[in-house]
């Protein structure tokens, strides 16, 4: 297949590249991995997901805040005993994102793990 063949992308037209699906606030790393994590519990912790994650305060409290604001977690403050608590738990539109990532993102690899044709000529 040859990108400036238009026959060959003729099939690619009618499905949209698999990247195309991707979710901007989904797929940055932070952001994926605290939705990933947040998956595997009912909530998690800011600590927690900060070491998981080997990132600063700041750098995942601006990340939480994107997520947030998109409606994908609910970030609940309190208190374990005297110390004050930060937790995170996944939302259904979180869920729902995060699955439509991880279908994007198999999608892809299975395109490109799929067998390429034998280019013709006197090289092969």
């Amino acid at each position: 297949m040859s990108v400036d063949d238009p026959a060959a992308t003729q099939d690619d037209q009618e499905e949209p590249h698999p990247t195309q699906t991707l979710d901007d606030t989904v797929h940055q790393r932070v952001r994926l991995g605290v939705l990933a994590v947040a998956r595997e519990a009912d909530r998690v912790e800011f600590s927690f997901l900060k070491k998981q994650l080997a990132v600063t305060d700041g750098n995942l409290s601006r990340h939480l805040k994107v997520l947030e604001e998109s409606g994908m977690i609910t970030v609940e403050k309190g208190y374990a005993g005297r110390r004050p608590r930060t937790w995170v738990t996944l939302t259904r539109e979180g869920t729902q994102a995060l699955d439509a990532e991880l279908r994007a993102l198999r999608a892809l690899v299975l395109r490109l793990d799929a067998p390429r044709p034998v280019p013709d000529g006197p090289d092969t």
